[in-house]
């Protein structure tokens, strides 16, 4: 998603791109030195206290993160000068982790489960403080930070970042699904911008009876932790949780989970999504918009500049952005999945202080800034969110502080096991293989397995 975020570009990583302007797309989808950093800080393990609040002013550590912008400098790089300047007695080593998520994620699960003091702060995927913290392999950082400190976030990137009651993960950066429409062909019909699921699934069929284009709407249907994303807002939309709010049980075999998934399959067979879209993740989806046969797509915040792109792109200058619709009789607008990036503490560094420093450094206003005008990267404050400067940089920065954000139900150790439970059985129904009810009655009973399973996800 610049990367593919949390599913990103799915599916265990995510992807963002250029929202400022075009710049390359790096897919992280989504360790092992061990050695010591010196600090001022106290450790978390050994010598940690809780009295830590990133006042640390003097000290080394050690970063790890993945390539966040393809094009240009460095964000990662501009970051740390930007913290040194403010902080010329911190020395920050940056590590630069693999862009493959689930690569990432298993590289650090080991090295930090080894032992090792390095790195000491690392950026992950917004679907791991489950996995991460129920093996004790991130400092809960809620139990160092004021709930003020928490606050200044946008609604619902938190709560993703929680687990058991607990924050494991500082947003650095978030993603989530936009639509995206075509203005001229709206235009040519006199229709608004869509603002409920019904509403657009009968403006794309009069665009599609007029002659205006092949498809109504495309979006990432395939068996694949994508579909598990779009799955989450229809279901978000129709009132349901994929999970009671401990995560002890499932219910996605409720009135709302049905409804969402007999939406989903009616919008193959009124023929406004083409039935290849059971096969579609992001990059299928993208391509047959840009080449211009659909009207509407779902996707993340790379789909509006990737659709500017003169040499692959055929709606160059006629793409509109806004929030995604909900079901009638819901408030405006429907919810977004969030994908994206946090940070995190290795539990075995050496310098929890100076790590606590750092982190509280990426979410200030500067830093966030850093990243939308380096990377192009959507900011997880609501200062920088709402800042006029940025509203005014495109049409997606534009309309992100009026969108709804929802986490996919990732507060389970077990949610890769979930999540699957998930996207295959909505995939069946999609595919037209099993009726919605029987999807979702097979989905309820294999993510109640997967949610009394001790695995772990790790």
């Amino acid at each position: 998603m610049v990367r593919e975020r949390s599913i990103r570009l799915p599916v265990r990583g995510w992807h963002l791109t250029a929202a400022i302007g075009v710049t390359g797309a790096l897919v992280l989808a989504g360790c092992s030195s061990s050695g010591s950093s010196s600090s001022t800080g106290g450790g978390a393990t050994g010598g940690a206290t809780q009295s830590a609040t990133g006042s640390a002013t003097s000290g080394t550590i050690t970063w790890s993160a993945s390539p966040i912008n393809t094009s240009g400098k460095d964000v990662r790089q501009v970051l740390i000068q930007d913290f040194e300047k403010k902080y010329p007695n911190i020395k920050v080593n940056l590590i630069s982790a693999p862009t493959n998520t689930d690569t990432n994620r298993a590289t650090l699960a080991t090295q930090i489960s080894g032992g090792s003091t390095t790195p000491d702060v690392f950026m992950g995927d917004v679907i791991w403080p489950a996995q991460f913290g129920s093996k004790q392999l991130a400092v809960p950082l809620s139990d160092y930070l004021p709930q003020s400190y928490w606050s200044q976030f946008a609604s619902g990137l938190v709560q993703g970042a929680t687990y058991k009651g607990k924050v494991y993960g500082s947003p650095l950066f978030e993603d989530q699904g936009f639509l995206f429409y075509r203005k001229d062909l709206l235009d040519k019909q006199h229709l608004p911008v869509p603002q409920t699921w019904e509403q657009l699934e009968s403006d794309a069929q009069q665009l599609q009876k007029a002659g205006l284009v092949k498809y109504g709407f495309v979006w990432q249907g395939a068996s694949y932790e994508g579909l598990t994303c779009n799955y989450m807002e229809y279901l978000t939309d129709a009132g349901g949780k994929a999970t009671n709010a401990d995560y002890t049980k499932a219910s996605l075999d409720s009135s709302a989970a049905v409804k969402a998934t007999t939406f989903m399959r009616s919008l193959i067979t009124s023929g406004v999504t083409p039935a290849a879209v059971t096969t579609m993740q992001e990059p299928q989806a993208m391509s047959t918009f840009a080449s211009g046969q659909a009207a509407f797509l779902r996707n993340w915040d790379y789909a509006w500049s990737t659709s500017q792109v003169p040499s692959t792109s055929k709606v160059v200058g006629k793409v509109g952005v806004s929030p995604l619709p909900t079901f009638q009789g819901q408030p405006t607008p429907g919810y977004s999945n969030i994908g994206g990036w946090n940070m995190y503490i290795n539990p075995h560094s050496k310098n929890i202080n100076v790590d606590l420093t750092f982190i509280k450094f990426l979410a200030s206003d500067q830093a966030q800034l850093d990243l939308v005008k380096v990377s192009s990267s959507i900011p997880t404050t609501n200062s920088v969110r709402n800042a006029p400067e940025v509203v005014k940089l495109n049409p997606v920065l534009a309309i992100v502080s009026k969108t709804k954000l929802v986490p996919r139900p990732a507060g389970t150790p077990n949610y890769p096991q979930l999540s699957t439970a998930i996207y295959t059985n909505v995939n069946a129904a999609l595919a037209g293989s099993t009726s919605p009810s029987s999807a979702m009655s097979s989905a309820q009973s294999q993510a109640n397995t997967a949610l009394s399973s001790g695995a772990g996800g790790l």
